[in-house]
């Protein structure tokens, strides 16, 4: 009979850094069920976690992270599975994260983008799992990068996200990924003008997906033109056309993804994984801010709130003032 195990809230620190180092191995060894294991500690952000991600760290930064992300009906769950196919028919292999909406109900992943990436989840080449958004207006949640950390340490080539697809507020994978791939499609009305000002500043790679349909051409030609505004290094940003059903295009995409990514692999583990512990930090101090503003009396609000009305001060100001009485208040 196997020693019953303790809650890990509830086990001493020595204990946690054992398991965790038993957990970290497994994990380096391809275990899929030490990973499943560790991408829930990590989602979870358990006593457990924090020791494993720090068992973890040593050899970190090898895999190359793609970001697919669009406005919703783009096909993104079919595209990113033809791309896995094209990964695994060169011989590599693939850590996912699918960011799926949050369910009311239980407060987890609804899977839709796994049922769109049936071909690969047998495969044992490719671990998929899924995120929930949890309300995360980025498109992400800061899980995501630890995630990233686990099947970073699993020796992956690859680890693709997706985000959820609510368009133009999914900024966040800019933040976390090595390149970026925005997928649009013919038909989706005036979502290309909306992504002007939003994805289209982050993506490394433009894609009309779905390019077998009537307008592919046209949503193609729109942009180009949108990207001849723009000036240096976005200028000049690929803009392919794939059908993702067919695999037309795919191997075009995978060759672009490539080359962008050496560039990224040329900056070094340490700079491209100290970018994302800057957008955790980040994430941190907006969530303490929000914390501290619902902490706040309505007199003191209601003050600053005064202030902003009168001209007196920015919003900008009135939230330093805030927080700087708050940290006096300590």
């Amino acid at each position: 009979m196997t020693e019953a195990r303790l809650p890990s809230d509830e086990r001493s620190p020595a204990d946690l850094a054992r398991e965790a180092e038993e957990l970290a191995a497994r994990v380096r060894a391809g275990e899929r069920r030490a990973i499943a294991r560790a991408l829930t500690e990590a989602e979870r952000q358990s006593p457990l976690s924090a020791a494993l991600l720090r068992a973890l760290q040593k050899g970190l930064g090898r895999a190359l992270v793609v970001g697919f992300t669009g406005p919703p009906g783009a096909g993104k769950s079919t595209l990113v599975d033809a791309y896995l196919r094209e990964l695994r028919r060169q011989g590599k292999t693939a850590g996912v994260i699918a960011v799926d909406p949050t369910s009311p109900i239980s407060g987890g992943a609804i899977l839709g983008d796994r049922l769109r990436m049936t071909s690969t989840l047998d495969n044992e080449g490719v671990f998929v799992r899924s995120l929930a958004s949890r309300g995360h207006l980025g498109g992400l949640t800061p899980a995501a990068v630890r995630m990233i950390d686990v099947l970073d340490a699993a020796s992956f080539d690859r680890i693709v996200i997706e985000t959820v697809g609510t368009g133009q507020s999914e900024m966040d994978i800019a933040e976390v990924t090595d390149v970026r791939v925005v997928i649009s499609a013919p038909g989706l009305g005036d979502e290309i003008q909306a992504m002007k000002s939003g994805l289209l500043e982050i993506g490394d790679i433009l894609v009309v997906n779905k390019a077998d349909r009537e307008g592919a051409e046209r949503t193609y030609h729109q942009l180009k033109a949108a990207l001849r505004m723009r000036t240096g290094e976005r200028a000049t940003t690929p803009v392919l056309k794939t059908t993702a059903l067919t695999g037309d295009g795919v191997a075009a995409l995978a060759e672009a993804i490539e080359k962008v990514g050496e560039r990224r692999l040329a900056a070094g583990p340490q700079t491209r994984r100290r970018m994302r512990a800057r957008y955790l930090i980040a994430r941190a101090a907006a969530d303490l801010i929000a914390e501290q503003i619902r902490q706040a009396d309505t007199e003191e609000i209601d003050r600053l709130a005064d202030a902003v009305l009168e001209g007196s001060a920015s919003a900008r100001e009135a939230a330093v003032r805030l927080m700087a009485e708050r940290l006096r208040g300590r």
